[in-house]
């Protein structure tokens, strides 16, 4: 009874909502409670990630190792992986990529359960000492609140796909405090288109959920910098190639990420991949304690810091604590080891993204490029503060392919805004550099090379948003490869096509019979009984299966000239016909919802 009455409450709502709120306003009124409750969720997961780090850490000693080091991580690892196989029971990683593939291939459907679970599993993982990031799980917790919101008070596709996108930007505009960041982050990362109907809602998410953090948080900036030395014309030569360095490093991230989740992914036992990310992950950690976590604290050490004093405290906790002569080799072995600690972290069956590490690598980048350039005596003077802040944008455009986003979430991270001119030269560079070798971001390429991308090409991501089921024709007449000329005729003149399946007992598909080829004999009934279907008809000049992309059905489509192609399951089986004026209209239908305002 009680299960009756809140369904019928819940279809008053919806009358009631039709009747009296118009879907724009609608839509105003969804994408600030999407910013709203996207950024409690950011709060939450960041108060998780504190509690448990202050709890395990409050007590180490700085001045040598913490074999704590080597035990913590695989303890978060280990319940994430339990919480993760015997509550959720689904994949939860890559949650950007998971968000991009929704938007292409699940009409922005995204499960309920990421409303939450990667906040917990997340949360776990980076407090126990998960070299990984917390921006993407609540990135793809975002997303899932504007997806499930919308679906619940039943908004179309288009509508989805654009509450995703404020989802997502709330997030970053939430946990970083940064709303603009948050905007051109949907805008360049996730592909969704900004019009001016999409304006409004997605800067809506931003600013309420930027708002409620500073309630909470304050209104300073996530990261203290002080500009020191004011940036001269004379920097942009060393800019331009820390650009350079920064998309090379970003290479070496994107490839050796995919290298190592290809050797963590030939394992099945998830105590076996336990096993082996824990012990790189928890050595790593031991010898280089700032990739212990997120990794927030050194950048915060090295924007803020005022010598070696400050900056050499990041070998507090290690075995080169108190060395600085190894203090060059040690920033640029964090370097080459975060991705496998990233990499062991995820791999070893903990959840976290490569947002926070992107911007870790990014600052001691920038920072230790310029150490070591000051060190060696060269002029002018460069400022490791200011390289620091370029380096983080540097790794942002390269490994996210994102160069605005780069930009204004350094600028509003920090509140650096007078260094937006250096800024983007780093940012481009970088980005240019990456694009000669990778032509997707980390996120993307995954499905790229699936083809399931959609992207900000029209042709592309219209041919994406279709689906085999709505342009599929089953109103063909099957005929048997045994059956003879006089049963065919009497199917002709039943039919109205002029193309045939022929189909055997298992149902496979073995030819067509095109109505053009037996013209010439199909009214000489002396025929009738002496000819079989077999040998009158042909192969088709191509089978599309079911599960084809439609952009590649269209590329068959040029390559063979033909108006109508049989299509077939993995198994060989007939399922029907699809035929270019069916997709030229369901094309032109998809393009106007896809492009109205």
């Amino acid at each position: 009874m009680t299960n009756r009455r809140l369904r019928n409450a819940y279809h008053r709502l919806l009358r009631w909502r039709e009747n009296h709120i118009s879907e724009k306003n609608f839509i105003l009124i969804l994408s600030l409670l999407v910013g709203i409750f996207t950024a409690f969720a950011g709060l939450l997961l960041k108060w998780i990630i504190h509690f448990i780090q202050q709890l395990l850490t409050h007590n180490f000693e700085i001045t040598g190792a913490n074999f704590l080091y080597l035990l913590y991580p695989v303890i978060g690892i280990f319940i994430t992986g339990i919480f993760i196989r015997r509550v959720v029971r689904d994949d939860i990683s890559h949650g950007i990529t998971k968000i991009l593939y929704a938007i292409s291939m699940r009409k922005s459907r995204i499960k309920l359960h990421n409303t939450w679970t990667s906040v917990v599993a997340s949360g776990v993982t980076i407090g126990f000492g998960g070299s990984v990031g917390a921006e993407a799980p609540i990135v793809l917790t975002g997303s899932a609140i504007g997806s499930n919101l919308g679906r619940a008070f039943k908004m179309e596709h288009r509508t989805l796909m654009l509450l995703v996108g404020c989802g997502a930007a709330g997030a970053i505009a939430g946990i970083f405090k940064a709303p603009i960041a948050g905007l051109v982050f949907t805008v360049e990362v996730l592909m969704i288109d900004l019009t001016m109907a999409s304006l409004l809602p997605l800067l809506i998410s931003c600013v309420t959920a930027a708002a409620i953090t500073y309630m909470f948080t304050g209104f300073e900036a996530m990261f203290s910098y002080h500009i020191d030395y004011q940036f001269a014309l004379g920097r942009v030569p060393h800019v331009i190639l820390l650009g350079v360095i920064c998309g090379l490093v970003s290479l070496y991230f994107i490839r050796t990420m995919n290298f190592c989740e290809n050797i963590f992914s030939r394992y099945r036992n998830p105590y076996l991949r336990l096993l082996i990310g824990g012990a790189v992950l928890s050595v790593l950690i031991f010898i280089f304690p700032p990739l212990y976590g997120e990794g927030y604290d050194t950048i915060g050490l090295l924007l803020d810091g005022h010598g070696y004093e400050d900056w050499g405290t990041m070998m507090n906790n290690s075995i080169f604590y108190g060395n600085p002569h190894t203090f060059v080799l040690y920033m640029v072995l964090i370097i080459l080891m975060k991705v496998f600690a990233t990499s062991a972290t995820n791999g070893g069956g903990g959840c976290g993204g490569t947002f926070a590490p992107t911007l870790f690598l990014g600052c001691i980048t920038g920072f230790a490029f310029s150490y070591l350039y000051n060190g060696l005596g060269f002029t002018p003077h460069l400022s490791e503060k200011n390289f620091a802040l370029f380096g983080m944008a540097g790794l942002m455009s390269g490994i996210m392919h994102a160069p605005l986003t780069g930009i204004f979430l350094i600028a509003e991270l920090t509140g650096g805004y007078n260094m937006f001119f250096p800024l983007m030269i780093v940012s481009v560079c970088s980005y240019l550099t990456i694009m000669v070798f990778e032509p997707h971001s980390i996120y993307a390429m995954r499905l790229a090379r699936k083809g399931e991308l959609l992207t900000h090409n029209k042709d592309k991501s219209v041919l994406l948003l279709l689906s085999m089921d709505s342009v599929i024709e089953t109103d063909f007449d099957c005929v048997h490869p045994n059956m003879d000329l006089g049963d065919m005729v009497k199917t002709i003149s039943k039919s109205h096509r002029n193309v045939f399946p022929v189909v055997n007992s298992r149902g496979e598909l073995e030819g067509i019979v095109l109505l053009d080829d037996i013209r010439n004999i199909m009214f000489r009934r002396e025929l009738y009984h002496r000819f079989r279907v077999s040998r009158f008809m042909t192969s088709p000049p191509a089978k599309i299966r079911i599960d084809e992309p439609m952009e590649k059905v269209m590329r068959t489509f040029d390559d063979t000239k033909a108006w109508n192609l049989p299509v077939i399951d993995q198994y060989g089986k007939y399922c029907g016909f699809v035929s270019k004026s069916k997709i030229f209209n369901a094309y032109r239908d998809t393009l106007v919802k896809f492009s109205s305002e």
